[in-house]
């Protein structure tokens, strides 16, 4: 049980590491809370800071999601619960950074690290089919929110363990969750594009 709480702690704080905002204070001097979107995430580093400080935060956050979950398969092979409480530890210190006071981002990146730690494979699918929504459509919410939707078919289709896909279930719920204002206004035609 203490192996459980430490590991969740641990992936809770590496999620929670506020990227995006040092990032941007650096390169700026602004909050990136204040510029764009005011999201805590990659896609609004590159409205405030261009597209290298964009692509450095989009790897780095993913990273966040994937090291801890590698190492929890790595040091307990068969503890599939352990491995998806860590993932989804990262995935809500993401949002919920304890550094900015329990604020953040919308995990995508975070949750897809995560999940390329569970399984590989369906997460690179994953995230190739998110950047290609992107692409064509230049809505970054379009194409996480899309990934999110089909996270657990995806997983359950490359026969990973049950766990896993239930996970992939929660955690792509609780990503669509903090995208339901751009889903407002992907509905309403206003969404900012790329």
């Amino acid at each position: 049980m203490m192996e459980y709480v430490v590991a969740a702690g641990l992936g809770y704080l590496v999620g929670s590491f506020p990227t995006a905002y040092l990032v941007v204070k650096q390169l700026t001097g602004q909050d990136i809370r204040t510029i764009g979107s005011g999201n805590v995430g990659a896609t609004n580093v590159k409205r405030a800071a261009g597209f290298k400080p964009y692509l450095f935060v989009l790897l780095f956050d993913m990273c966040k999601g994937l090291v801890p979950v590698w190492f929890s398969t790595q040091l307990y092979p068969k503890a599939y619960f352990l491995h998806i409480l860590v993932a989804l530890a990262t995935v809500i210190g993401h949002s919920k950074s304890i550094f900015l006071k329990f604020a953040g981002g919308k995990s995508a990146a975070t949750g897809l690290g995560g999940m390329m730690g569970l399984a590989p494979v369906p997460a690179l699918l994953l995230g190739v089919l998110a950047f290609t929504i992107t692409k064509f459509t230049r809505f970054v919410s379009l194409g996480s929110i899309t990934a999110s939707l089909l996270a657990p078919v995806m997983l359950y289709l490359f026969g990973c363990p049950r766990p896993y896909v239930g996970y992939a279930a929660v955690a792509g719920l609780y990503v669509i969750f903090l995208h339901r204002a751009n889903i407002q206004r992907l509905l309403k035609g206003t969404e900012n594009r790329i």
